[in-house]
Protein backbone atom coordinates (compact mmCIF):
# COMPACT_ATOMS: atom_id res chain seq x y z
CA UNK A 1 0.00 0.00 0.00
CA UNK A 2 1.33 3.41 -0.95
CA UNK A 3 2.37 5.52 2.02
CA UNK A 4 0.74 8.97 1.62
CA UNK A 5 1.90 10.30 4.97
CA UNK A 6 4.66 12.34 3.34
CA UNK A 7 2.73 13.35 0.23
CA UNK A 8 3.53 16.94 -0.66
CA UNK A 9 0.75 19.01 -2.24
CA UNK A 10 0.55 22.57 -3.49
CA UNK A 11 -0.57 25.43 -1.30
CA UNK A 12 -2.73 26.46 0.44
CA UNK A 13 -2.12 24.10 3.35
CA UNK A 14 -4.29 25.96 5.86
CA UNK A 15 -8.00 25.43 5.42
CA UNK A 16 -11.00 26.90 7.15
CA UNK A 17 -14.37 25.36 7.83
CA UNK A 18 -16.08 28.66 7.02
CA UNK A 19 -18.11 28.75 3.83
CA UNK A 20 -19.76 31.60 1.96
CA UNK A 21 -23.15 30.15 2.90
CA UNK A 22 -22.26 30.09 6.61
CA UNK A 23 -20.95 33.66 6.51
CA UNK A 24 -24.05 34.92 4.68
CA UNK A 25 -26.29 33.06 7.12
CA UNK A 26 -24.53 34.85 9.99
CA UNK A 27 -25.15 38.19 8.25
CA UNK A 28 -28.84 37.32 7.81
CA UNK A 29 -29.09 36.45 11.51
CA UNK A 30 -27.36 39.73 12.40
CA UNK A 31 -29.88 41.67 10.28
CA UNK A 32 -32.90 40.18 12.08
CA UNK A 33 -32.94 42.64 15.05
CA UNK A 34 -33.13 45.57 12.62
CA UNK A 35 -35.86 43.78 10.65
CA UNK A 36 -37.90 43.24 13.82
CA UNK A 37 -37.41 46.92 14.71
CA UNK A 38 -38.59 47.91 11.22
CA UNK A 39 -41.75 45.81 11.60
CA UNK A 40 -42.37 47.23 15.07
CA UNK A 41 -42.08 50.86 13.96
CA UNK A 42 -43.35 50.78 10.36
CA UNK A 43 -45.76 47.84 10.33
CA UNK A 44 -45.97 44.57 8.44
CA UNK A 45 -45.45 46.26 5.08
CA UNK A 46 -41.80 46.11 6.08
CA UNK A 47 -41.96 42.33 5.68
CA UNK A 48 -43.72 42.65 2.31
CA UNK A 49 -40.99 44.96 1.02
CA UNK A 50 -38.24 42.69 2.38
CA UNK A 51 -39.73 39.53 0.85
CA UNK A 52 -40.21 41.30 -2.49
CA UNK A 53 -36.60 42.51 -2.51
CA UNK A 54 -35.25 39.06 -1.63
CA UNK A 55 -37.40 37.19 -4.15
CA UNK A 56 -36.41 39.44 -7.05
CA UNK A 57 -32.75 39.43 -6.00
CA UNK A 58 -32.66 35.62 -5.96
CA UNK A 59 -34.58 35.41 -9.23
CA UNK A 60 -32.23 37.90 -10.91
CA UNK A 61 -29.24 35.88 -9.70
CA UNK A 62 -30.63 32.65 -11.21
CA UNK A 63 -31.57 34.26 -14.51
CA UNK A 64 -28.26 36.09 -14.95
CA UNK A 65 -26.17 33.04 -14.09
CA UNK A 66 -28.10 30.95 -16.60
CA UNK A 67 -27.74 33.65 -19.28
CA UNK A 68 -24.00 33.91 -18.62
CA UNK A 69 -23.57 30.14 -18.58
CA UNK A 70 -22.40 30.04 -14.96
CA UNK A 71 -23.33 27.56 -12.23
CA UNK A 72 -26.36 28.69 -10.24
CA UNK A 73 -25.09 29.58 -6.77
CA UNK A 74 -28.13 31.04 -5.00
CA UNK A 75 -27.56 28.55 -2.20
CA UNK A 76 -24.67 30.70 -1.00
CA UNK A 77 -27.34 33.16 0.27
CA UNK A 78 -25.45 36.24 -0.96
CA UNK A 79 -28.44 37.32 -3.07
CA UNK A 80 -30.69 36.97 -0.01
CA UNK A 81 -28.39 39.30 1.96
CA UNK A 82 -28.41 41.82 -0.91
CA UNK A 83 -32.21 41.71 -1.03
CA UNK A 84 -32.53 42.36 2.70
CA UNK A 85 -30.08 45.26 2.54
CA UNK A 86 -31.99 46.81 -0.38
CA UNK A 87 -35.20 46.62 1.67
CA UNK A 88 -33.38 48.24 4.60
CA UNK A 89 -32.31 51.14 2.37
CA UNK A 90 -35.77 52.22 1.22
CA UNK A 91 -38.73 53.87 2.97
CA UNK A 92 -41.76 51.84 4.03
CA UNK A 93 -43.90 53.78 1.54
CA UNK A 94 -41.98 52.70 -1.58
CA UNK A 95 -44.10 50.84 -4.20
CA UNK A 96 -43.18 47.18 -4.52
CA UNK A 97 -42.40 47.42 -8.23
CA UNK A 98 -39.66 49.97 -7.50
CA UNK A 99 -38.27 47.64 -4.86
CA UNK A 100 -38.17 44.89 -7.50
CA UNK A 101 -36.35 47.17 -9.94
CA UNK A 102 -33.77 47.91 -7.27
CA UNK A 103 -33.12 44.22 -6.60
CA UNK A 104 -32.79 43.40 -10.30
CA UNK A 105 -30.37 46.28 -10.83
CA UNK A 106 -28.26 45.31 -7.82
CA UNK A 107 -27.83 41.69 -8.90
CA UNK A 108 -27.91 41.92 -12.69
CA UNK A 109 -25.87 45.09 -13.16
CA UNK A 110 -23.82 45.86 -10.03
CA UNK A 111 -22.95 42.23 -9.28
CA UNK A 112 -23.25 39.74 -12.16
CA UNK A 113 -22.13 42.05 -14.97
CA UNK A 114 -18.80 42.42 -13.18
CA UNK A 115 -18.27 38.71 -12.60
CA UNK A 116 -20.47 37.82 -9.66
CA UNK A 117 -19.73 37.40 -5.97
CA UNK A 118 -16.25 38.64 -5.09
CA UNK A 119 -15.70 40.48 -8.38
CA UNK A 120 -18.12 43.40 -7.98
CA UNK A 121 -16.22 46.63 -7.33
CA UNK A 122 -19.09 48.44 -5.58
CA UNK A 123 -21.62 47.28 -3.01
CA UNK A 124 -24.69 46.06 -4.98
CA UNK A 125 -27.26 47.19 -2.40
CA UNK A 126 -25.82 50.70 -2.20
CA UNK A 127 -25.56 50.88 -5.99
CA UNK A 128 -29.26 50.03 -6.14
CA UNK A 129 -30.12 52.69 -3.55
CA UNK A 130 -28.18 55.33 -5.49
CA UNK A 131 -29.91 54.33 -8.72
CA UNK A 132 -33.37 54.40 -7.12
CA UNK A 133 -32.70 57.75 -5.47
CA UNK A 134 -31.62 59.25 -8.79
CA UNK A 135 -34.60 57.76 -10.66
CA UNK A 136 -37.42 58.27 -8.12
CA UNK A 137 -36.17 60.94 -5.67
CA UNK A 138 -39.63 61.91 -4.40
CA UNK A 139 -40.75 58.36 -3.65
CA UNK A 140 -37.37 57.43 -2.17
CA UNK A 141 -37.67 60.31 0.32
CA UNK A 142 -41.35 59.86 1.25
CA UNK A 143 -40.70 59.20 4.94
CA UNK A 144 -43.39 58.37 7.48
CA UNK A 145 -43.31 58.58 11.24
CA UNK A 146 -43.48 55.30 13.19
CA UNK A 147 -47.01 54.15 13.99
CA UNK A 148 -50.17 53.07 12.25
CA UNK A 149 -51.18 56.54 11.03
CA UNK A 150 -48.44 56.78 8.37
CA UNK A 151 -47.97 60.51 8.95
CA UNK A 152 -45.41 62.11 6.65
CA UNK A 153 -42.28 63.34 8.38
CA UNK A 154 -38.74 64.50 7.74
CA UNK A 155 -35.71 62.52 8.83
CA UNK A 156 -33.69 63.83 11.79
CA UNK A 157 -30.79 64.71 9.48
CA UNK A 158 -33.12 66.70 7.21
CA UNK A 159 -34.49 68.60 10.21
CA UNK A 160 -31.00 69.31 11.50
CA UNK A 161 -29.81 70.45 8.07
CA UNK A 162 -32.70 72.76 7.25
CA UNK A 163 -33.34 73.93 10.79
CA UNK A 164 -36.24 73.31 13.14
CA UNK A 165 -38.17 76.39 11.98
CA UNK A 166 -37.80 75.61 8.27
CA UNK A 167 -38.70 71.95 8.76
CA UNK A 168 -41.62 72.77 11.02
CA UNK A 169 -40.72 69.83 13.26
CA UNK A 170 -38.72 69.40 16.42
CA UNK A 171 -35.54 67.36 16.50
CA UNK A 172 -36.19 63.85 17.86
CA UNK A 173 -34.45 63.03 21.13
CA UNK A 174 -31.22 61.08 21.37
CA UNK A 175 -33.17 58.21 22.92
CA UNK A 176 -35.59 58.07 19.98
CA UNK A 177 -32.61 57.99 17.62
CA UNK A 178 -31.01 55.17 19.59
CA UNK A 179 -34.06 52.89 19.69
CA UNK A 180 -35.37 53.82 16.23
CA UNK A 181 -38.56 55.74 16.96
CA UNK A 182 -37.97 58.12 14.02
CA UNK A 183 -38.71 58.44 10.32
CA UNK A 184 -36.24 57.01 7.83
CA UNK A 185 -35.40 53.93 5.81
CA UNK A 186 -36.77 50.63 7.08
CA UNK A 187 -33.56 49.17 8.44
CA UNK A 188 -31.48 52.18 9.39
CA UNK A 189 -33.46 53.86 12.16
CA UNK A 190 -32.65 51.70 15.20
CA UNK A 191 -29.02 52.08 16.25
CA UNK A 192 -29.67 49.62 19.09
CA UNK A 193 -30.85 46.84 16.76
CA UNK A 194 -27.93 47.41 14.38
CA UNK A 195 -25.43 47.35 17.25
CA UNK A 196 -26.82 44.02 18.41
CA UNK A 197 -26.36 42.65 14.89
CA UNK A 198 -22.88 44.10 14.65
CA UNK A 199 -21.86 42.58 17.98
CA UNK A 200 -23.02 39.18 16.72
CA UNK A 201 -20.92 39.51 13.56
CA UNK A 202 -17.84 40.48 15.57
CA UNK A 203 -18.45 37.56 17.97
CA UNK A 204 -18.73 35.18 15.02
CA UNK A 205 -15.58 36.78 13.53
CA UNK A 206 -17.43 37.51 10.29
CA UNK A 207 -16.25 41.11 10.46
CA UNK A 208 -13.58 43.03 12.31
CA UNK A 209 -14.72 46.06 14.35
CA UNK A 210 -11.94 48.06 12.70
CA UNK A 211 -13.88 49.62 9.80
CA UNK A 212 -17.14 50.33 11.72
CA UNK A 213 -15.31 51.80 14.72
CA UNK A 214 -13.02 54.05 12.68
CA UNK A 215 -15.86 55.09 10.35
CA UNK A 216 -18.19 56.06 13.20
CA UNK A 217 -15.41 57.78 15.17
CA UNK A 218 -14.40 59.81 12.09
CA UNK A 219 -17.98 61.02 11.61
CA UNK A 220 -18.09 61.97 15.29
CA UNK A 221 -14.91 64.04 15.00
CA UNK A 222 -15.84 65.87 11.80
CA UNK A 223 -19.44 66.42 12.93
CA UNK A 224 -18.01 68.02 16.07
CA UNK A 225 -15.76 70.27 13.99
CA UNK A 226 -18.30 71.15 11.27
CA UNK A 227 -21.06 71.93 13.79
CA UNK A 228 -18.92 74.51 15.56
CA UNK A 229 -17.63 72.22 18.32
CA UNK A 230 -21.13 71.10 19.32
CA UNK A 231 -20.81 67.79 21.18
CA UNK A 232 -24.57 67.20 21.09
CA UNK A 233 -24.68 67.44 17.30
CA UNK A 234 -21.68 65.14 17.10
CA UNK A 235 -23.62 62.45 18.97
CA UNK A 236 -26.69 63.26 16.89
CA UNK A 237 -24.86 62.62 13.63
CA UNK A 238 -23.58 59.30 14.91
CA UNK A 239 -27.05 57.99 15.72
CA UNK A 240 -29.04 59.62 12.90
CA UNK A 241 -29.33 58.36 9.35
CA UNK A 242 -27.80 55.20 7.95
CA UNK A 243 -24.37 55.43 9.60
CA UNK A 244 -24.65 52.25 11.68
CA UNK A 245 -26.25 50.28 8.85
CA UNK A 246 -23.59 51.39 6.38
CA UNK A 247 -20.61 51.10 8.73
CA UNK A 248 -21.47 47.63 10.05
CA UNK A 249 -23.10 45.87 7.13
CA UNK A 250 -21.91 47.53 3.91
CA UNK A 251 -18.55 49.20 4.46
CA UNK A 252 -17.29 45.81 5.71
CA UNK A 253 -18.17 43.99 2.48
CA UNK A 254 -15.22 41.68 1.70
CA UNK A 255 -15.21 42.32 -2.05
CA UNK A 256 -15.37 46.11 -1.95
CA UNK A 257 -13.20 47.03 1.05
CA UNK A 258 -9.39 46.92 1.37
CA UNK A 259 -7.63 43.75 2.49
CA UNK A 260 -4.88 45.16 4.71
CA UNK A 261 -5.43 46.62 8.18
CA UNK A 262 -3.83 49.91 7.17
CA UNK A 263 -5.97 50.04 4.03
CA UNK A 264 -9.15 49.41 6.03
CA UNK A 265 -8.34 52.30 8.36
CA UNK A 266 -7.74 54.63 5.40
CA UNK A 267 -10.95 53.38 3.80
CA UNK A 268 -12.98 53.99 6.97
CA UNK A 269 -11.54 57.47 7.51
CA UNK A 270 -12.37 58.34 3.91
CA UNK A 271 -15.95 57.11 4.36
CA UNK A 272 -16.35 59.12 7.56
CA UNK A 273 -14.90 62.31 6.11
CA UNK A 274 -17.01 62.14 2.93
CA UNK A 275 -20.15 61.33 4.92
CA UNK A 276 -19.62 64.41 7.08
CA UNK A 277 -18.84 66.70 4.15
CA UNK A 278 -21.97 65.61 2.26
CA UNK A 279 -24.16 65.92 5.35
CA UNK A 280 -22.99 69.41 6.25
CA UNK A 281 -22.17 70.95 2.88
CA UNK A 282 -23.95 68.84 0.26
CA UNK A 283 -27.45 69.26 -1.11
CA UNK A 284 -28.61 65.94 0.35
CA UNK A 285 -28.85 65.48 4.14
CA UNK A 286 -27.43 61.94 4.10
CA UNK A 287 -24.03 60.91 2.78
CA UNK A 288 -23.40 57.33 3.88
CA UNK A 289 -24.34 55.58 0.63
CA UNK A 290 -22.39 57.87 -1.68
CA UNK A 291 -19.38 57.91 0.64
CA UNK A 292 -19.07 54.13 0.72
CA UNK A 293 -19.57 53.90 -3.05
CA UNK A 294 -16.83 56.48 -3.68
CA UNK A 295 -14.44 54.65 -1.36
CA UNK A 296 -15.37 51.33 -3.03
CA UNK A 297 -14.02 52.77 -6.27
CA UNK A 298 -10.86 53.87 -4.45
CA UNK A 299 -10.29 50.44 -2.84
CA UNK A 300 -7.98 49.01 -5.57
CA UNK A 301 -5.76 52.11 -5.27
CA UNK A 302 -5.72 51.82 -1.47
CA UNK A 303 -4.80 48.14 -1.74
CA UNK A 304 -2.00 48.95 -4.17
CA UNK A 305 -0.23 51.23 -1.71
CA UNK A 306 -1.02 49.47 1.57
CA UNK A 307 -0.55 45.77 0.87
CA UNK A 308 2.44 44.41 2.83
CA UNK A 309 5.51 43.25 0.92
CA UNK A 310 5.74 39.55 0.17
CA UNK A 311 8.41 37.69 2.11
CA UNK A 312 11.50 37.42 -0.04
CA UNK A 313 10.24 39.93 -2.63
CA UNK A 314 13.00 41.67 -4.56
CA UNK A 315 12.74 45.45 -4.63
CA UNK A 316 12.15 46.79 -8.10
CA UNK A 317 14.81 49.04 -9.50
CA UNK A 318 13.91 52.66 -10.12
Amino acid sequence: MENTRFLVSSSPHIRSGETTQRIMLDVIIALMPALFAGVFYFGFRTLTITVTAVVFAVAAEVVMQKILGKPVTVNDLSAVVTGILIAFNVPATLPLWIVAVGSIFAIAVAKQCFGGLGYNFINPALAARAMLLASWPVRMTAWVAPGADAVSTATPLAIAKSGVEAAGQALPSIWDLFVGNIGGCIGETSALALLIGGAYLVYRKVISPRIPAVYIATVAVFAFLFSGFDAYMSVYHILAGGLFLGAIFMATDYATSPMSKKGQIIFAIGCGFLTSVIRFYGGYPEGVSYSILIMNVATPLIDKFTMPKKFGEVKKSA
